[in-house]
């Protein structure tokens, strides 16, 4: 059960949908794709908190999906590392009332609020 949590969670962290200027639009997937087409060309351009600590939050899922045990606490702190982008995203949408950016974070928060209730779940 946390294994499938842990690669719902890694596929609706693909789903944030960002906009800026007048046609300048992408998917997280197709940023990270650019991103990680251009890491090793010019590394300068993702050394950015709000790009590297969910690609973190993603690598750490990553490990959680293919590992053996579950680790509890590696879920939380990728979690929190995707939360960072996700709820700003969310925060975006809600002031600019841009209903494509604010339901494309909706099937992130969902499933990690149901991740959270799932790991901090007292066993007696």
């Amino acid at each position: 059960m946390k294994r499938l949590i842990n690669i719902c969670l890694f596929i609706t962290s693909m789903f944030g949908y960002l906009q800026w200027g007048k046609n300048q639009h992408s998917f997280i997937v197709q940023a990270e794709a650019e991103i990680l087409s251009k890491v090793f060309s010019s590394p300068q351009n993702i050394l950015h908190p709000f790009i590297l600590i969910p690609l973190f939050g993603q690598l750490l899922l990553l490990y959680t999906i293919v590992s053996k045990q579950q680790s509890k606490v590696l879920t939380i702190i990728a979690i929190s590392s995707i939360s960072l982008l996700m709820l700003l995203l969310l925060f975006i949408g809600i002031l600019d009332l841009n209903y494509k950016i604010l339901f494309s974070t909706f099937p992130f928060v969902i499933t990690a609020i149901i991740a959270f209730r799932i790991y901090l779940k007292k066993t007696g």
